[in-house]
Order: C-alpha cells, then structure tokens, then sequence
C-alpha cells in the first residue's frame, strides 16, 4: 500500500523535472506525467513521477492531517 502526500512544486528544469517540498523534505520528480503542472501546484509523487496534480485546499488540508497523525504518534511512542 502507498500513502501519497501532496508536494509543492517549487521549481520546475528544462528536462521536465521539478522540485518538489513536503513538511520540508525536498526531493526531485518527473512531470511527465503531469505536463500541466505549475509551480505553486501540489503533486501527488510516486515513485519519482509526480501522478497527480491535486487542489491546494485538499493538499494543505492532507498535510494537516499528517501533522496532527505525527504529533498523535509522538505523544503516544515519544520520540
């Protein structure tokens, strides 16, 4: 099972491939696969490609989801 995480698009190369920022982690991903996507857009990244661009109201409230679920395991299991 995958969980995927909206990324924010921060740049985007000549070759197509972008740079994405989630909770601030920074990786690279294609956009071959999502040749409308813009910086500023969220993606949803798999496996390096960028499979989805998603609403930004959905992607922000997912990754306040993912905080809330990270603070929860914390409190719980500590560090």
């Amino acid at each position: 099972m995958c969980l995927a995480i909206p990324a924010r698009v921060t740049t985007i190369d000549e070759d197509n491939m972008a740079q994405v920022e989630v909770l601030g982690v920074v990786r690279q991903a294609s956009l071959d696969l999502t040749p409308q996507a813009q910086v500023g857009d969220y993606v949803l990244v798999h496996a390096g490609f960028a499979i989805e661009v998603v609403d930004t109201a959905q992607a922000q409230e997912t990754i306040e989801l993912v905080k809330q679920l990270d603070q929860a395991a914390f409190a719980e299991f500590g560090a």
